[in-house]
């Protein structure tokens, strides 16, 4: 278990495409959080966010489909104090940009659930997993 920590002022999510991971991991922390903190979240490439990760996140009345995806050189403001990678190809972009400035960076390897084939319930279940073991790292990383 990961130990619990003072909220940081802002916080960064960052994932491969910034349409699944980092997307329900801003809108949780958002919902838990508030304006206790500033969150955002970027990818390595920019997709629409998906359709099953708007629908996973509405079962716990989280509204994600405003998303806006962008990625790290779109950021409009660098100062955060922690960086969480959800993916290699992301924590290898979260290394580059906190290279020259005080940040600390985690790593949360989670599952991309976009690579699961099967029905649409298949589908849903793997969204959902993903979006509670977020929910459960968050809780359990913030006082």
């Amino acid at each position: 278990m990961t130990e619990k920590m003072a909220l940081p002022s802002a916080i960064l999510f960052a994932c491969t495409s910034n349409s699944i991971r980092s997307p329900m991991a801003e809108g949780i922390m958002k919902h838990l959080f508030g304006k206790d903190v500033y969150v955002d979240s970027v990818g390595v490439r920019a997709l629409d966010v998906d359709g099953f990760a708007i629908e996973v996140m509405n079962e716990i009345d989280i509204d994600i489909s405003g998303h806006k995806a962008k990625v790290f050189e779109e950021l409009e403001d660098s100062s955060f104090d922690l960086v969480i990678s959800l993916s290699p190809h992301a924590q290898h972009k979260a290394v580059d940009l906190t290279r020259y400035m005080s940040c600390e960076v985690e790593f949360w390897h989670t599952f991309d659930p976009s690579v699961i084939d099967g029905s649409r319930e298949t589908r849903l279940q793997a969204y959902r997993e993903v979006r509670d073991e977020l929910m459960k790292r968050i809780k359990e990383r913030f006082e």
